[in-house]
């Protein structure tokens, strides 16, 4: 697995101007040490050619991989982000479902708007990773399903959150995921050596050759000195399992 940091993690600070997205870019490679990033589409001040270029040769210079772009409206909004993650050099674009409500006819909407989006993703040679999130259409594991199912296409892909996932069910929904989006919630916790979450993610993730994104919850005035010892603490982690693997036969 690889790991990477969205800049939802950073949202706070990019709402207050503290930050822009170069700088965001420099943070993830000089201070957090990462594989990758994964763009948020809220966080871009403008998405002409030049600048998204300019965002790809940054993150390339910085020696970081463009996991993915997070897509942040409706299916019907998504579309032109699709050409954006093209540009930026983005495998993925990372999508959701509308809000769950009472409407029968709801799913059947996104079914078919979803199709008609994993069509024009592979016009583009992008892939659709799709993000079960509460209160959507698409809240769990049996919905990410039955919207493979409905629409079916290799151009969908999933992108849990892999600690909502329960064990009988991790390994076949990760599978079919093309990266893990993983909110901490208490990241002060996440950081703690005594912690067990960030052991118990990476047990959960040991055949997982995707990109990790490890984000916090960028609420006014998180502490980041803290999000910056979990990455740490979770890429030693990775490495004490590596090395404790036995040696391969000669």
């Amino acid at each position: 697995m690889k790991f990477a940091s969205s800049s939802a993690t950073f949202a706070d600070a990019f709402a207050r101007g503290e930050l822009t997205q170069l700088e965001w870019l420099d943070l993830c490679a000089n201070e957090l040490e990462l594989d990758g990033v994964a763009f948020q589409a809220a966080h871009f001040p403008r998405r002409d050619g030049e600048y998204l270029a300019q965002m790809k040769k940054a993150a390339a210079d910085l020696g970081l991989t463009v996991a993915a772009l997070i897509a942040d409206g409706e299916l019907a909004e998504c579309e032109p982000w699709l050409e954006a993650a093209n540009a930026l050099g983005a495998p993925l674009l990372g999508v959701r479902a509308p809000a769950s409500g009472d409407d029968p006819a709801a799913w059947g909407r996104f079914a078919d708007a979803l199709k008609g989006l994993a069509g024009a993703a592979k016009r583009v040679n992008v892939t659709l990773a799709l993000r079960p999130l509460p209160q959507t259409l698409c809240a769990d594991s049996a919905d990410l399903a039955r919207a493979a199912k409905d629409v079916d296409s290799a151009w969908l892909r999933y992108a849990p959150d892999p600690s909502a996932l329960a064990p009988d069910e991790r390994e076949r929904v990760l599978a079919r995921s093309a990266c893990a989006l993983h909110l901490m919630r208490d990241v002060e916790r996440f950081a703690e050596a005594d912690d067990a979450e960030a052991a118990a993610l990476l047990d959960g993730l040991a055949r997982f050759r995707g990109f990790v994104v490890l984000d916090a919850d960028p609420r006014p005035g998180w502490p980041r000195d803290a999000y910056h010892r979990a990455v740490e603490r979770f890429a030693a982690l990775r490495a004490q399992r590596l090395t404790a693997r036995p040696a391969a036969p000669a």
